[in-house]
């Protein structure tokens, strides 16, 4: 997943503190028998901590993810649960402290070699440092916080989806389960209690991606918050048709004009190819419906395959009228330690 690789994100006093230590450390190697042994000591104490404070700094904006090169889908996501402007300009503090650093030990160091108190100098240099870490402390705390939260994303890939709505108990995860096997995937979802269903299966060579979104597909948009619309906005930038389940048997507790309208609202949400299948066909209280374009049985597996071809044929169908588009920039993340 694009956020996973984040590594957490430091304060500004786990920092400070291990830059100094690893200075002290470095000064403690040194054999120290003259002013110029002392000015050198200083100086490798000085370097040591601004090298660990610099590069450590300079990592953690090297590992998250270039937004504008992220996929719209993971953007939309990103910008609603952190701020994409939030996280550029905490980046760009990051960024100018590492380099700011660097600076003032290239500096002091220059000063120490013309100064008869290296020592001062040093302590002086070391202030300023553990300064500009400070000044980018709630910075620092904004990123850990948004690289937890950005970790909780589901793992969708960029591949064919089929993005599967309906009310609860309509037979939405036997659906999945059915075509993707037994056990799919539950991710966790930051905008619900509830985790995604995410399964994949394969169809002359191809993958397919199914996704069941508890919490945000399966209740009507009058009862939703702004974040969990935006985030249903989000899944329109996938590669995706959608399937809406209904129950016309009203097993699962849901009146068919209930249902209705909410696939009503999806269609309006939606500029996305939508298929609508009646589920339970097997049952006695199965109503035929006009407004449905299928139906099946999840229970019995009637239907199912023809379900799945029709789909295929939607995803198809909305390739052909795509114009051709560049390939998405891949995202590379640097796997080196930071503990430098």
């Amino acid at each position: 997943m694009i956020f996973e690789k984040i590594h957490t994100v430091p304060t500004s006093d786990e920092l400070i503190d291990k830059a100094f230590k690893r200075a002290s450390r470095a000064r403690s190697g040194k054999q120290i028998t003259g002013r110029t042994s002392g000015r050198k000591a200083e100086e490798s104490m000085l370097l040591t901590a601004a090298n660990v404070l610099s590069d450590n700094l300079a990592n953690i904006v090297r590992r998250f993810p270039n937004f504008d090169d992220l996929p719209r889908f993971y953007y939309e996501l990103t910008d609603i649960l952190v701020g994409v402007d939030n996280m550029r300009m905490s980046l760009g503090s990051v960024d100018w402290a590492s380099g700011k650093i660097h600076d003032i030990s290239r500096d002091y160091v220059g000063k120490m070699r013309k100064d008869r108190d290296p020592m001062g100098l040093r302590k002086e240099a070391f202030g300023r440092m553990a300064s500009i870490i400070k000044s980018i402390s709630k910075n620092l705390i904004m990123l850990n916080d948004a690289r937890n939260i950005l970790r909780k994303l589901p793992s969708v890939d960029d591949e064919p989806t089929i993005v599967v709505a309906g009310y609860p108990n309509v037979g939405k995860s036997s659906f999945v389960s059915a075509i993707t096997g037994a056990n799919p995937e539950v991710a966790a979802y930051p905008f619900t209690t509830k985790g995604v269903t995410i399964g994949h299966f394969i169809r002359d060579h191809d993958r397919y991606q199914v996704l069941d979104t508890p919490g945000l597909l399966d209740r009507p948009m009058a009862d939703r918050n702004d974040i969990e619309l935006q985030a249903i906005t989000a899944l329109k930038y996938l590669d995706a048709v959608v399937l809406f389940i209904l129950d016309a048997s009203e097993t699962c507790g849901y009146e068919i004009s209930d249902q209705k309208r909410m696939l009503d609202e999806v269609k309006e949400q939606f500029d996305l190819p939508i298929i609508v299948v009646a589920n339970k066909s097997d049952l006695p209280d199965f109503k035929e419906l006009d407004f449905v374009d299928m139906k099946m049985s999840t229970a019995t597996g009637e239907g199912i395959d023809l379900v799945v071809n029709k789909l295929l044929d939607m995803i198809d169908e909305k390739k052909k009228l795509q114009p051709d588009e560049p390939e998405e920039s891949s995202l590379e993340f640097n796997s080196d330690s930071w503990d430098v």
